[in-house]
Formats: C-alpha cells, structure tokens, sequence
C-alpha cells in the first residue's frame, strides 16, 4: 500500500519568515504546498530591506508557492512585525481565516543582523533577538494551543504552579496539529559574534521537550529543526554580511562538499508534518549533511 502522494490534502499551514526566494521559509511553503496543504505565509519585508541581500519582490514569491499548490488549494500572506505581541493573534485569526482551520504551525521567522560578542553585547540587541526568535515563536505557539484547546471542549486555564498538569484531552487518533520551531547550531559549536542570536535560538532547542509535553494534552505534535549552514544569501560574496576568507576551502572540505540549500532542511520539516513523521515528537533535530561531526 503505497503513501498518499498528497499527505497534507485539506491541511492548512501558517508558516512564518517567508520574503525571500532563497530563505528556508519560502522553501518550506513551496514544499507545504507541494504535499497538498493550504498555504499561509507572513513576512516582514522591512527587516529584508536593511540585509545586504535585499527584499525579494513579493508578487515573485507569491507565484511561486502558488505555482506548487495541488489542485483546489488555498493559500494568503500577510505582513506582521512580530517583535509586537499585539500581532500575534491577529496572524493566528487571519491564518485560520483562509480554510477555518489551522493544523500546522512552522515558526521560521528570525532576526538577521545586529547582533555582537560578549564584549560588545547590549540589552536592546538581547531583547530584539529574544522578541523576534523566541517570544514571537513561543506566543504563536501559545495562541494556537489554547484555540486547540477550546476547539475540543477544553476550560480555561490558570495560570499554572511547577509540576501543575492541565487536563489532557487525549487520547488521539492522530495529531491535532503540528508546530516546527528553527534553532541554530549553538549546541554543536561556539557562534561567534552571534551572542544574542544563539542565545534566543538556544532558549527554543532548550524548552521543546517542556513544551512538547504540555502540547500532547491537546494532540500537538512539536519538533525544533536545526537546519545546519545553509546558503540563504549570506555566503555569496555579492550579499554576504561577514568576512568570506576561507569559505570556499571550509565548503569544500564538508562531507559532501557543499552546505545546505533551503530546499534541505524544508523536506525534513514537511515530512515531519505528514502522518509518516508524527511519531517523532519533542525532539531538536540537525538536518547538517554531517557538518555538525
């Protein structure tokens, strides 16, 4: 019996960061939507504008998403600064508007830049790492669960005490939906000059298992991917933001010669939407190419 070529058929995916044709957000729409789901996308173009890359044309990455949706998909974008929490909610209502549901969540929106060494470290540059890396991922996640939770009868929740546990709602047939969160290879090696940025990546790969758990009482499955060094833009020498010397013998030197493309880490995420991947649950997974080794 072979797999549904259409796994994600009548699914909806709200997935976040999604501005540029060659960012792992936009890799991971396109491969949504190549799997039959229905495709939400946020951007915040302004944060693209300031990079040495640029901001792709919008129209240009809608095509192409639309272009890889199966037949009868659905999809919108929507542009949100969710260092903001007031934006949170209203991109979860929006999501959910396009189908009347929401069932996958990929949290792939990042701050790029201004970051600094311990040396040089402020707390404007922790806290707007920390808003955009981590909170707004933690409070989308938040936002759904608590829609899950109402959806299937749940009470409302007080706040919890350490150890508290909420009523589970389980057992499940299936997920009730699916949430990917990104981190970065801070646990594999020093990221240096990247301090606030490690810090708020670390924080999500750090507080997945607590989350995944409390999750399941809702039928979420959650999983972090670190997608390892992948060339986005910043290691051409035309939109780099770092000294390249080096670079090309580091590449070549890898197991397979080369660094990740956005295309990489999007197939693990799609798989581990799919019914096939949602047995893997509250793990940080490196899809590296062995770089990491």
């Amino acid at each position: 019996m072979h797999a549904s070529p259409l796994p994600l058929r009548g699914k909806t995916a709200l997935v976040t960061g999604v501005s540029r044709l060659r960012g792992i957000g936009f890799a991971t729409a396109v491969r949504l939507a190549s799997l039959g789901a229905n495709v939400v996308t946020h951007h915040y173009r302004p944060h693209d504008i300031d990079q040495p890359w640029g901001a792709d044309d919008l129209d240009a990455v809608r095509a192409e998403i639309a272009d890889a949706l199966a037949p009868g998909a659905a999809m919108s974008d929507h542009h949100a600064d969710l260092r903001d929490p007031a934006t949170i909610e209203p991109l979860l209502d929006a999501a959910s508007a396009l189908t009347g549901r929401l069932d996958i969540l990929v949290c792939n929106q990042a701050l790029t830049g201004g970051d600094g060494s311990i040396f040089d470290m402020t707390p404007d540059r922790l806290d707007a790492h920390w808003q955009t890396n981590a909170r707004a991922s933690l409070l989308l996640t938040a936002g759904l669960a608590r829609r899950r939770r109402t959806e299937r009868g749940g009470s409302h929740v007080d706040v919890a005490r350490p150890g508290d546990r909420v009523a589970d709602l389980g057992p499940f047939d299936a997920p009730t939906g699916h949430v990917i969160w990104m981190t970065s290879g801070q646990g594999h090696g020093a990221m240096v000059g990247e301090i606030a940025y490690a810090t708020s990546k670390a924080a999500l790969a750090g507080i997945t298992r607590s989350v995944a758990r409390e999750l399941l009482d809702v039928g979420i499955v959650l999983n972090t991917v670190n997608p390892g060094p992948v060339n986005t833009g910043y290691l051409d020498p035309d939109t780099t933001d770092r000294d390249l010397s080096g670079v090309a013998e580091w590449i070549s030197a890898q197991p397979f010669g080369r660094v990740g493309r956005p295309s990489d880490p999007a197939s693990l995420i799609g798989w581990l939407c799919t019914p096939d991947g949602s047995w893997v649950v509250g793990q940080v997974l490196t899809s590296d190419g062995g770089f990491s080794l």
